[in-house]
């Protein structure tokens, strides 16, 4: 299944027969997301629920208000310019320390060593007023081959066990700018 975007900024849901012979792979019981084709891409869980809006993409668990967890990405094209020394740590701490929810506690920011892209993620405890119960967000930002990529992925504190291999998923599979001209194939040929 392939999303791309016609004019007026609605997305257009189109199905396309993959070939026999395609090199689409995910890790078992998970399904490739790419969007901008393949600007960005990462493994989710097969049987989660998604919806697309005007400057995002989500991922939940479960049909809202029934979900115990949502991922959400979304990506920038980047200027051409040199980028592997922008502030990624300071701007992901800088997003955290500034998160208007009831915060409680805040996480060290991790780096995550990839040869093509900067990516760093850091993880904020807080207690969701709607429901009186602690939660996590973990906050993603990725720089590399032209796109800057920010993923946050929340969840109830009670379901940390059970949903921070999703997280470890996403990041592992997380690839940037790596275009793919025809989607029933998978290969990937630089532009």
């Amino acid at each position: 299944m392939a999303k791309r975007k016609s004019h007026n900024l609605k997305w257009v849901k189109e199905t396309l027969e993959l070939k026999e012979d395609h090199h689409w792979q995910s890790k078992d019981g998970y399904k490739i997301f790419v969007a901008g084709r393949g600007a960005v891409r990462f493994d989710v869980p097969q049987d989660w629920r998604f919806e697309a809006d005007d400057e995002s993409f989500k991922f939940t668990d479960g049909e809202p208000p029934d979900d115990n967890c949502r991922l959400e990405v979304s990506y920038n094209l980047l200027p051409k310019a040199d980028w592997r020394d922008f502030p990624l740590m300071g701007i992901v701490k800088k997003l955290m320390r500034e998160d208007e929810r009831n915060v409680i506690e805040v996480g060290k920011v991790v780096k995550l060593p990839r040869q093509t892209a900067h990516i760093v993620w850091g993880e904020l405890k807080f207690i969701d007023d709607s429901e009186d119960r602690e939660a996590y967000s973990r906050i993603c930002v990725g720089i590399g081959s032209g796109i800057q990529c920010l993923i946050t992925f929340d969840y109830w504190a009670d379901d940390a066990e059970a949903v921070t291999p999703v997280w470890d998923v996403v990041l592992e599979s997380l690839t940037l700018g790596l275009y793919i001209r025809d989607p029933r194939t998978g290969l990937a040929f630089p532009d």
